[in-house]
């Protein structure tokens, strides 16, 4: 008997594969037989006679999501031009409506300073950033076994380098790019090349994370947003090419109109996805990124080279990259979080900390409370 998502059970003639737990408590079998579940394989304890009979009961074990937004206050924000002063935890933030989805649904998001967005995965401690549209869930690295969680200092990221290794070219602020020298902006941004980051991230990946890959999630995305602004005045309206100076969407977003940011990516030739994906731009290696100035500023930082915002999680008194492009002047630009929880951009040249950002599957078993003592542990991967 398999339970499904209203909790009615309906028969099966086949045992379940994922997804499932014995329910104990409600199976029962004769000759005082008793059946267990492990690794999705059915055990009958204590077996003596032909013709034994069992009712088993399957519960639906619930999604990641499930588990997160349990006991959780749920608030929206509309407001997103002050930084939040308030207690967040034991509160996750819904989209308010369709204008703050992203490209798979809703979204929920932590904001503030909460204490309860903890998770230990693969020999590592994480943050949650947000549950995504998919129900998958994204996370970004804080901590090692050696370490253990921790919120601020260098220990929050696996190292520091550079974004790119030039600033000549609108080509460099990609997470991945084209030719420089261009006068047109489909082979400026073009995805054939790696940035120096990503191949840092690359690596840590395929060293550290790829036997825990069944756990990641392969169908959630990395938005590089590198689709300039169209208004005539901050940008010519053609941009991003060459050394043609260039306003990209964030700047617009988060600096010039101070309006909420986003967690949609409509240009898809900056939606990163993997190569086996059947969405985005399909050029990835690995499913792993970084934070986007957007997710930044939803967890209550702003814009700003001067403001300190410390009641945000993401404050680690530490710079860190952000995957976002700011603009073009004389030279490239991109974000980055400052040593005060700020965005601030500066040039792909800089050294700042490299934070990865992963995607949890929607259909992991979390137990734990999320905090950094009991955080979430995702059952099979600790």
């Amino acid at each position: 008997m398999l339970q499904d998502e209203e909790g009615n059970y309906d028969k099966s003639d086949t045992l379940p594969s994922t997804g499932y737990t014995l329910n104990a408590s409600k199976s029962v079998c004769s000759d005082n037989t008793t059946p267990t579940w492990e690794d999705n394989k059915l055990y009958i304890n204590n077996l003596t006679k032909k013709g034994t009979s069992c009712y088993l009961y399957f519960d639906k074990k619930p999604m990641a999501m499930n588990t997160i937004l349990a006991n959780k206050e749920i608030r929206t924000r509309s407001d997103f031009s002050t930084t939040i002063t308030e207690t967040t935890t034991g509160v996750i933030y819904a989209s308010l409506d369709e204008t703050q989805y992203d490209n798979d649904g809703k979204v929920y998001y932590f904001a503030g300073n909460p204490t309860d967005n903890w998770v230990r995965f693969g020999g590592f401690y994480w943050r949650i950033i947000r549950v995504n549209g998919d129900g998958s869930i994204r996370l970004i690295y804080s901590g090692d076994s050696s370490s253990g969680p921790v919120t601020t200092g260098k220990e929050t990221q696996i190292g520091t380098s550079a974004f790119n290794e030039q600033y000549n070219d609108n080509a460099y602020v990609g997470y991945m790019y084209g030719s420089t020298g261009q006068s047109s902006y489909a082979p400026t941004h073009a995805n054939n090349n790696s940035s120096t980051i990503k191949i840092i991230l690359d690596n840590w990946y395929q060293n550290n994370l790829l036997s825990y890959s069944t756990y990641i999630s392969v169908k959630t995305e990395f938005c590089g947003d590198r689709q300039p602004s169209t208004s005539s005045s901050t940008s010519n309206g053609s941009g991003g090419t060459g050394t043609t100076e260039t306003y990209y969407g964030a700047y617009i977003r988060l600096q010039t109109n101070r309006i909420p940011p986003t967690f949609k990516c409509n240009n898809l030739n900056d939606l990163y996805t993997i190569n086996s994906s059947t969405k985005g731009n399909k050029v990835l290696d690995y499913p792993i990124g970084l934070i986007t100035a957007d997710e930044v500023a939803y967890a209550g930082s702003r814009m700003s080279t001067t403001e300190n915002i410390y009641n945000t999680f993401l404050n680690t008194e530490q710079t860190y990259w952000t995957i976002t492009p700011h603009r073009f002047m004389t030279a490239a630009e991109l974000l980055y979080v400052s040593l005060y929880g700020s965005l601030v951009w500066t040039l792909p040249t800089f050294s700042a900390g490299v934070r990865p950002v992963i995607n949890l599957d929607a259909n992991v078993t979390l137990t734990g409370s999320g905090t950094s003592t009991d955080p979430y542990v995702v059952e099979g991967a600790m």
